[in-house]
């Protein structure tokens, strides 16, 4: 054990003094972005929910980086489980005063929150990936990918099929990865390109509703 907890920089949506006993959604922003971008969407989530953004933790250009790009030849499954063991050893020192944790990402976001989801897919209530992707790493020791097919957590996957942005090949394992392990909700968006729009964000304050303030 080391002597020092990471500490992200987050944006909360409620004081502290109003957080305990609420559902925790972490939002992960994407790449060289910052963790005000996803906060506009907070209007268009339960209100019951308390909503951190992390920031990540690579300074780049503009903004900041999870792990380098796939095709980058920095890029290694190492930096985006170093990333992901970062956010939980965060989330050990807060997820106590919540109900539930769940996670959204935006683009490389949801790479981050569906890594954070297969490594302890147990204490993740649902994940909500929009126009991004799920990681190639079924043979990294930190996914615990057997675990989350036999819980088959539940998965919200939007995106527009005309986005530039995210490859087809992440989009194929993406899809074959999600329709083997979890309870996908998958839906197609039209004139989104690689973005979130009103239709979407209504989608997702219906899936959290449903499956997390009404999963009991």
């Amino acid at each position: 054990m080391t002597e020092t907890t990471y500490k992200p920089v987050v944006v909360w949506s409620k004081p502290e003094s109003e957080r305990a006993g609420t559902p925790l959604l972490v939002l992960f922003h994407g790449y060289l972005s910052n963790e005000e971008d996803l906060m506009g969407l907070v209007p268009g989530l339960p209100e019951d929910f308390t909503v951190a953004a992390v920031r990540a933790p690579v300074a780049l250009g503009p903004g900041f980086s999870w792990f380098p790009l796939m095709h980058e030849p920095d890029f290694s499954v190492d930096k985006v489980t170093k990333a992901a063991a970062d956010v939980w050893s965060w989330l050990d020192t807060v997820k106590e005063q919540h109900s539930s944790v769940s996670v959204l990402g935006f683009s490389m976001g949801m790479a981050v929150a569906t890594s954070i989801m297969r490594h302890r897919p147990e204490e993740i209530a649902a994940v909500i990936g929009l126009s991004g992707f799920v990681i190639p790493a079924d043979s990294d020791p930190f996914f615990n990918d057997e675990a989350v097919k036999a819980l088959k957590p539940a998965v919200f996957w939007g995106r527009d099929q005309e986005d530039q942005v995210i490859t087809p090949d992440k989009i194929e394992y993406s899809h074959a990865w999600l329709n083997e392990h979890v309870d996908l909700t998958k839906v197609l968006y039209a004139n989104i390109g690689h973005g979130i729009n009103a239709q979407e964000l209504a989608h997702v304050k219906e899936f959290l509703t449903y499956k997390v303030l009404n999963a009991k």
